[in-house]
């Protein structure tokens, strides 16, 4: 078994401990508890601390898929230096704000990063693809989901092309009905179940339009349904808060969306962004005439 970069090494260990030899699961134990001595500790330290042999400690390493301890430890100290992913739930009431700042902090960084590792590239390559191609683009979201979409209108001056955001479903349903032909539609959802959303989607895909997904999963109903889904995996804890981290995660890929756009619009396109931000900035005061 291989081990996937793209999923934190501890929640990894965690998930497949169970198929591990009791001798082994002794050393997993002892990555969950204390990472940080693991890390920078000796194989023979590491065997001694969870009472098994070092041979146990190789083959808890190659086990998991990795050519021996020491890559197995350098594998460990990334996840490390990316901080302990913690939800939400794991907050006490009592903790300081402190506390609870770096918990919330970590917990972004290790879902961003976990994100950035799943993220397709060929599929972000389509998606900026067929933006290029078309003459306007749509975005629809109910929710949190909808801020991505307002965030994305907002830089419809780096895609070049019109780009709207209704906010209302009945809105968003009539703007697909009503686009021009070859129009892309970039439908958000992290749950990728929203049944406004789906009927939405089925919609353009009636009329023709290009439908771009972005979402949390591979296997829900939205990335099934759309021609090309971009899948944004986070850490969500959906019981306690509005899911926050997939919406920074949403917003990462429009950026890269927007930024890769702009770029492949070429020297003219460049040279209008320019200008308009120059105005921009006298028209807000920043600069002078």
């Amino acid at each position: 078994m291989a081990f996937d970069p793209g999923v934190p090494l501890r929640e990894y260990v965690a998930g497949e401990r169970g198929r591990l030899r009791k001798s082994e699961q002794s050393v997993a134990d002892l990555v969950m508890e204390n990472p940080e001595f693991v890390v920078g500790s000796t194989m023979a330290a590491v065997a001694e601390a969870a009472g098994v042999s070092e041979p146990t400690v190789m083959r808890f390493s190659t086990n998991l898929g990795f050519d021996g301890f020491q890559q197995f430890k350098l594998a460990l100290a990334q996840s490390v230096a990316l901080g302990r992913p913690a939800t939400v739930s794991a907050i006490g009431a009592d903790e300081p704000v402190s506390l609870v700042a770096t918990k919330m902090f970590d917990h972004t960084i290790a879902s961003l990063d976990r994100a950035r590792h799943y993220i397709d590239s060929d599929r972000l390559e389509q998606a900026v693809n067929a933006i290029l191609a078309a003459p306007a683009m749509l975005l629809a979201g109910l929710g949190a989901s909808g801020l991505i979409a307002s965030d994305a209108e907002q830089k419809g001056v780096l895609f070049g092309i019109p780009a709207t955001a209704p906010p209302d479903p009945h809105q968003q349903f009539m703007a697909v009905a009503m686009a021009p032909a070859g129009s892309v539609l970039v439908a958000i959802s992290n749950t990728g179940r929203t049944k406004a959303l789906l009927d939405i989607v089925r919609q353009g895909k009636d009329h023709g339009l290009v439908v771009i997904g972005i979402t949390g999963d591979d296997d829900n109903t939205l990335a099934k349904l759309v021609d090309i889904p971009i899948v944004v995996k986070t850490f969500e804890d959906t019981d306690m808060v509005t899911p926050t981290v997939s919406r920074i995660a949403g917003l990462v890929v429009i950026d890269v969306l927007a930024t890769a756009v702009s770029l492949r619009r070429g020297a003219d396109h460049a040279k209008r962004l320019s200008r308009m931000k120059d105005e921009l900035a006298v028209f807000r005061g920043t600069k002078r005439v």
